[in-house]
Parts: structure tokens; C-alpha cells; sequence
């Protein structure tokens, strides 16, 4: 029986340089560099770093006038959108405007001046450049802590979010510009669940996720999927980042393989699956799993590799992948697509399944 798919939400489609977020499109990933944006050999390596782990496209902050000014030639340089990362001064959002960016982020509450807003919405629409808008749950705790009003300190913090990204809204619906990507963020994945849930029942804009201040890739990883996974199984959310302090390319490829997980995404190369390494094994197969993973890593066809340590899942994995051995006490049984090839040696392991899964690419 097939499976059925995730019905995803239906958003509008809001156009980011040649990548479509919302809409009909597959759900989109995203990183940002952690480059000071001004050092353009810098910036640019890393940028190609990401695209080329996968990122759909990529943001940069723009906190001072140095890191605009070299914007234009960054764009240039850039195969994948770039989106320039604005919080507090209107003037790194038009000068990133007018360097090429697609999109902006831009907080609408670090800017007092609504008629600064207004002035950034016009060039962003005459230019045809997007803009993320969102809140976050800082920015809320804040307000709500200088409120004067009981009632604002009784309220929910998801509600005082919603309530927010209303406002923002309102003045961008006054100037007429709706290429709008909505976020709502908190480092706690419930809250995010939450908050996420409301404003897509509330608007069709197309939703960005994600985990703000998720911490290291141990804890990161986890808060990420909690929230954006639940999110993504109901149909929620357009595109992603998976952000925690470290390497941006483990962001990416963490995004890609949560997309993956959920069918949202086709995988591209190997997928490479091992068993718990419980009590039963009869061999050490966590090198054997590393170096395969090395060994495998640029080989493009879709293909499934299961190392298993023992006979209790082996066989059944073994029918089911691409390649896979089943590993006992000093040897392993190799299989090709539920068929029995040989038995190998320890030190055999890893160069036969390379062996085979190169021969099952070169066929595809």
C-alpha cells in the first residue's frame, strides 16, 4: 500500500531571485553565513560552501555600512540568491536593495520611523526584492515586560506574537506590497509549534521555520526537528533553517535530512543506514559506517547501504536496500538487492560495498 503524502498548506508563492518559496514549490533550505560579510573572499567562499551543500539560498548580515558596500559584488559572485540580514538601521535595507539583494529581513519593531518602513517597502517593490518579516520571542518577552498594562503581562506569549506580526502586517497592506515571507521563532520548540499553528491558520503568506538560539549541534539538531519536524508533518512551512552555533554547512545538510525523513525532499546519493549498536554485535561496524560514509559521499545515484551487526534485522534490511552486508564474528555477508553475493573478510567490508554501489550508479 502506498503511502500517503503531507498535505502541505496552501501558501502564495513569493519569488526569491530565481527560487520560488510557497506556492507549489518543494519546501525551500536556507543558511547564513558566520563570515564578517565585508571580507568578500570570505563571505564568497562560504557562500559557494553552502550552495554547494545544498542551500537553496543564503543570508548575510549587513550590520554596518561596509558590509552593504560590498553587497553588489557579493551578489554577483553568489549561485544562489542572497538575502541581506537588516535589523536596525532603514538605510542597510535600501542600500541592500540596491546592491542586488533578493530578499531582505527585516524587523519591523527595531525601526521606529514608520515612515522609514514605508520608504523600504517602496524600494523593495519597485526592485521586486521580497522581504521576511517576523517576530521572535526576545522582542515580545521585552514588550511585554514594559507594558504597563496587566493584561498584557496575563496574555499568552504565543498570542502577544500573533498579535505583533498583526501589526506589521497592517503597514504593509496599507503600501500595497505583499511578496511577504512570515516568521515566528523562540529557542523553546513548543513555542514554536504553537505560534506556527496560529499564523498559518490567520494568513497564506509562506512561512519561514525555525529555531532561534537553538545552542550547539547537540542540542540544536534536536529543538530543530521537535519543532520544525511537527510543523512539517502538518503541512507547515515553505522554508527552512536549522541554525545553531558552528559550521553552517551542518546546518544545511541537518535541513536536507530532515526533509528527507518527511519525503518532502528526493534524496540525492546515498543513504547510508547502520543498526543500534546493541549488545548483539559481533563486530565493531561503527569504523566500518564512518568510512563508508567518506567512501560514499559523492556518489550521486539514490541508492540505500545498510551495514547491520547481526542476524535478528540484518536479513530483512538486507532485502530491502540497494547494498547491505549482515555482519557476524570476524566476517559479513554481502547482499545486492536482497541477493546473496558472497561472505567477506572484516577488512573486505567497506571496498566490496563501494564495489557494488558504484556498479548500481553507473547502471542508473
Amino acid at each position: 500500500m502506498k503511502l500517503p503524502e503531507i498535505q502541505r498548506r496552501k501558501s502564495r508563492s513569493v519569488r526569491v531571485g530565481d527560487v520560488t518559496i510557497g506556492g507549489e514549490s518543494p519546501v525551500t533550505v536556507q543558511s547564513m553565513t558566520n563570515t564578517r560579510t565585508s571580507d568578500v573572499k570570505a563571505t564568497c567562499a562560504q557562500v559557494a560552501r553552502l550552495s554547494a551543500a545544498g542551500a537553496d539560498m543564503v543570508r548575510v548580515a549587513v550590520p554596518g555600512p561596509q558590509d552593504t558596500a560590498v553587497l553588489a559584488e557579493i551578489v554577483r559572485r553568489s549561485p544562489v540568491p542572497i538575502i541581506a540580514d537588516v535589523h536596525f538601521h532603514f538605510d542597510r535595507a535600501l542600500e541592500a536593495i540596491a546592491a542586488g539583494v533578493a530578499k531582505i529581513r527585516l524587523n519591523p519593531g527595531n525601526i521606529t520611523d514608520r515612515e522609514q518602513v514605508k520608504r523600504v517597502i517602496k524600494a523593495a517593490s519597485d526592485a521586486g526584492v521580497a522581504i521576511r518579516i517576523g517576530v521572535n520571542e526576545g522582542s515580545v518577552v521585552q514588550r511585554r515586560e514594559g507594558s504597563q498594562r496587566s493584561s498584557d503581562l496575563a496574555r499568552p506569549l504565543v498570542d502577544l506574537m500573533v498579535e505583533k506580526l498583526e501589526e506589521y502586517l497592517e503597514l504593509f497592506d496599507a503600501e500595497g506590497f505583499g511578496d511577504l515571507v512570515l516568521s515566528a521563532k523562540s529557542h523553546d520548540a513548543f513555542t514554536c509549534i504553537a505560534a506556527n499553528r496560529a499564523i498559518a491558520g490567520k494568513w497564506d503568506f509562506p512561512l519561514h521555520l525555525g529555531v532561534t538560539h537553538a545552542g550547539t549541534s547537540d542540542t540544536g539538531a534536536i529543538r530543530s526537528a521537535a519543532a520544525l519536524g511537527t510543523l512539517l508533518g502538518e503541512g507547515i512551512g515553505d522554508t527552512i533553517r536549522i541554525s545553531y552555533a558552528g559550521d553552517p554547512a551542518e546546518e544545511v545538510a541537518a535541513a536536507l535530512e530532515l526533509l528527507y525523513s518527511l519525503r518532502l525532499r528526493k534524496r540525492k546519493g546515498v543513504d547510508l543506514i547502520a543498526c543500534p549498536t546493541c549488545g548483539r554485535l559481533e563486530m565493531d561496524i561503527l569504523p566500518i559506517v564512518e568510512r563508508l560514509g567518506e567512501a560514499l559521499a559523492g556518489i550521486a545515484a539514490p541508492l540505500t547501504v545498510a551495514v547491520m551487526g547481526c542476524v535478528v534485522n540484518g536479513p530483512g534490511e538486507a532485502d530491502s536496500a540497494d547494498v547491505a552486508v549482515c555482519a557476524g564474528k570476524g566476517r559479513a555477508m554481502l547482499y545486492r538487492r536482497g541477493e546473496k553475493l558472497r561472505t567477506l573478510a572484516t577488512d573486505e567490508i567497506v571496498s566490496a560495498v563501494v564495489e557494488e554501489v558504484r556498479r548500481l550508479a553507473n547502471k542508473k
